[in-house]
């Protein structure tokens, strides 16, 4: 799943049907993260609580980027 800057969720058509609520949860928490101002992103770069992560230098979705630690620790 993606969490847009826009607030719409997008979802691989080929997600296993079973896993869909537990990735728009995930994706939710992203959702309010970008609300709140913690998270935003660009093509280049991800943006959390003031601190720019180059996208080239990072494994995207990894558990270990604070991010997506809340994400998976809240969905």
């Amino acid at each position: 799943g993606k969490a847009n800057n826009n607030g719409t969720i997008i979802i691989n058509k080929d997600l296993d049907p079973s896993q869909i609520d537990d990735v728009v949860a995930h994706e939710k928490i992203h959702i309010d993260q970008m609300k709140r101002g913690d998270l935003d992103y660009d093509d280049e770069n991800v943006y959390w609580k003031g601190k720019k992560y180059s996208r080239a230098d990072m494994e995207e979705g990894a558990k270990n980027l604070p991010w997506e630690a809340e994400a998976y620790k809240n969905s």
